[in-house]
């Protein structure tokens, strides 16, 4: 009766069944305890499957080798890998199913290594593995990425006399895949006598991860020219291979074939098709498939929360993930470390706040990825402390990316000092610093006008880890030169460089010359960087404001007229304010905010307090041909003064003050902060382009050197 309901797939009565013959008192042998286990198994009840299983075990019955194959590959299914191991251990009696169980189950946890000693252990005991111990086999080849004794187990197989067995093949051609050896993968391919779906979709999706994805293109043609059906499996790779390569194209596509199929309500597919679109910057018809879809799991929510938060849409991200929440789905890692990234990019230490808390509340494991994402937020919104906190409650750990975050935490709070000593640090845990290391140690030097500790690192890097310069490491020492005023040195040093310079390290340069007003070497340099990136505007902006600041405004005319013609245009300067758990953006010049009256009416207010105290406006600020009122006015509505403005209207007396700014803060702005600072008596964060800005009290921290 009981292998009757098992076989109609009634598992619910076979469980029951079970349990009336145990509550009449009727013997349970080992054939009843598999039917009755496996019935849980197919309807994942883990509680009733170890009741079934401590009974057996009561009863003497677990030494029975069916019954105890069958309780491996339960408690292998639930993730009781060692529980499984020790059942197995107590069998008197294995055959080759209760080794395929057991070894399987160390595969499908990952532990390859084990799973290939208990193989070779099998075989000791003289044991012939059947197709399925060798799927294992080539699993764990490939998990582990060793090519060579993958390629002696596809000989082993052959001497088996598998070397035509579909099962057996299919599995050779995803190891090999696993390994990156496509080549073999393919000849594997090539000579099998008869392919199934399963060795099609191995193929193409070896491709795709390979990074071969037109190639996996091409063989999906040869798949739909052969008149065989593909599946959601295919289309799921060959969506993931046009994410991969941002290729909105070829994924409309697809997604004309997953209508045609009737392919949509597979929420794997839609979950691809939103990831895609997301990927290839197309937020709307992500948000179109993702709306659609009848069933979503926290991968989709991640997909189309990852996609808001890349693509600069940090307020819409949260707003997503509240949804969320009221729907009941839990967030997992990746769910929480981008919206970590999306409030670290405007700067919300509110919503990062409430996501570091969330990582608490659903003990969410912190990992190196999740510690370095959190350092990276909290320095991003200014609280170098929290991000310490988080930096030192780690294990001891070898990520250096890790550690990378914290120094570049220090760097662009200007805390040079600071980032070498953690550096210092490093090198005492015997951890080894990489090429990033050593940017963000220059870049924190530059901003520190560590100069000659900056050139000092260089030589180390050299010297010591033998990691040869790149442009980005030239950059930072051109840009560590350049804002210390030494463009001569800066200019020597990249002529000196072992190749040719690229855009970044004389956009360092071209900046310097802008700051410390080198008309001649400015446009020189931009002349330069002209011939390498004719489309880049913001060349012809610095260039445009160097000519200005020599009162060359025809040649500003120029310039300008030059970027219209070639349809480029300069970046507008915003400001970000988070207020009662919303952020609020305003742009230069902008009087479309709702409180634009009281804000202008507070900056009057503070104008006139700053004048009495002996504030006189910088204009050479305003690279523009207008009269001084009008450069004094344009100052005024720069936008982190509207921020700020609209800051003190709105948040209680003496709290800190946080705004984060797109472009680099002019100097007039600077000065302003300073006194706004010392009259509202408020601490206020300013984070810019370059760097933050703590000013409290009249003063900043970076000691007026930015």
């Amino acid at each position: 009766m009981m292998a009757g309901y098992f076989r109609n797939e009634k598992f619910m009565d076979t469980i029951e069944l079970y349990h009336r013959m145990r509550s009449l008192g009727l013997k349970t042998d080992s054939f009843t305890c598999t039917l009755a286990l496996k019935a849980c198994s197919s309807l994942s009840d883990v509680e009733s499957g170890k009741i079934i299983m401590r009974n057996a075990m009561e009863n003497g019955l677990a030494s029975d080798r069916f019954l105890g194959s069958s309780m491996i590959k339960f408690l292998v299914k639930f993730g009781d890998i060692d529980e499984a191991r020790s059942i197995f251990d107590e069998l008197p009696c294995k055959d080759v199913v209760c080794w395929n169980s057991i070894i399987g189950g160390y595969v499908q946890n990952g532990n390859f290594h084990m799973a290939l000693n208990l193989f070779w252990k099998m075989l000791g005991v003289g044991i012939i593995p059947t197709q399925v111990s060798i799927a294992s086999l080539t699993q764990a080849c490939g998990g582990i990425g060793n090519l060579e004794l993958g390629k002696c187990v596809h000989g082993f197989l052959n001497s088996l006399g598998m070397g035509f067995d579909i099962l057996v093949l299919t599995s050779l051609v995803d190891m090999y895949c696993k390994i990156g050896d496509v080549e073999s993968a393919r000849r594997v391919f090539d000579r099998m006598p008869t392919r199934n779906l399963v060795s099609w979709n191995a193929m193409i999706s070896g491709y795709v991860q390979n990074g071969f994805v037109f190639v996996g293109f091409e063989l999906f043609r040869r798949l739909v020219l052969s008149g065989c059906e593909f599946d959601s499996v295919t289309i799921v790779s060959l969506l993931q291979g046009s994410a991969q390569l941002s290729s909105l194209d070829n994924g409309k596509v697809l997604h004309g074939f997953v209508l045609r199929r009737g392919l949509q309500s597979n929420f794997i597919v839609s979950t691809a098709i939103v990831d895609l679109y997301a990927k290839c910057g197309d937020l709307k018809l992500a948000s179109s498939v993702f709306t659609r879809m009848k069933e979503r799991n926290v991968i989709s929510w991640t997909a189309m929360l990852m996609g808001l938060a890349q693509n600069g849409h940090a307020e819409e991200a949260m707003r997503l993930f509240g949804q969320m929440q009221e729907e009941g789905v839990v967030a997992n890692v990746v769910t929480l470390v981008s919206l970590i990234h999306a409030c670290a990019h405007v700067g919300s230490l509110k919503k990062g706040r409430s996501v570091h808390g969330y990582l608490i509340r659903y003990n969410i494991s912190f990992d190196e990825v999740t510690r370095t994402a959190l350092i990276d937020m909290y320095a991003k919104c200014g609280k170098l402390d929290s991000a310490k906190r988080v930096f030192d409650d780690r294990l001891k750990s070898n990520d250096v990316v890790l550690w990378n975050s914290m120094i570049n935490g220090y760097g662009i709070h200007g805390h040079g000092d600071k980032a070498i000593d953690v550096f210092n640090q490093m090198k005492m845990e015997g951890i080894q610093p990489n090429e990033t290391t050593f940017i963000s140690l220059f870049s924190a030097c530059s901003h520190s006008g560590l100069v000659e500790e900056g050139m000092s690192l260089l030589l180390v890097m050299n010297e010591d880890y033998k990691i040869r310069p790149s442009e980005k490491h030239f950059a930072c020492m051109v840009d560590s030169l350049s804002r210390a005023g030494r463009l001569e040195e800066a200019e020597a040093l990249i002529n000196q460089m072992p190749f040719a310079p690229g855009n970044a390290v004389l956009e360092a340069l071209l900046s310097g010359c802008r700051t410390h007003k080198k008309i001649e070497m400015g446009i020189r340099t931009a002349d330069r960087l002209l011939t390498l990136d004719s489309m880049n505007p913001g060349i012809y902006v610095i260039l445009s404001n160097i000519y200005a600041l020599g009162g060359r405004w025809n040649e500003v005319d120029y310039v300008r007229g030059l970027m219209r013609k070639r349809g480029l245009r300069k970046t507008p300067g915003y400001s970000l304010l988070e207020v009662n758990n919303l952020v609020h953006t305003f742009f230069a010049g902008d009087n479309s905010h709702p409180y634009w009256e009281e804000i202008h009416q507070m900056l009057e207010d503070l104008r006139i307090q700053m004048e009495t105290l002996g504030y006189y406006p910088d204009t050479s600020c305003v690279l523009r041909d207008v009269d001084e009122e009008k450069k004094v006015k344009l100052l005024w509505g720069h936008s982190e003064r509207l921020a700020m403005a609209f800051a003190l209207l709105c948040t209680p007396a003496g709290s800190l003050i946080r705004i984060t700014k797109n472009l680099r803060v002019c100097s007039d702005c600077h000065t302003v902060t300073k006194y706004i600072s010392k009259i509202a008596r408020r601490e206020i964060i300013v984070r810019d382009a370059n760097r933050f800005h703590h000013f409290d009290n009249g003063k900043c921290s970076c000691g007026d050197y930015w």
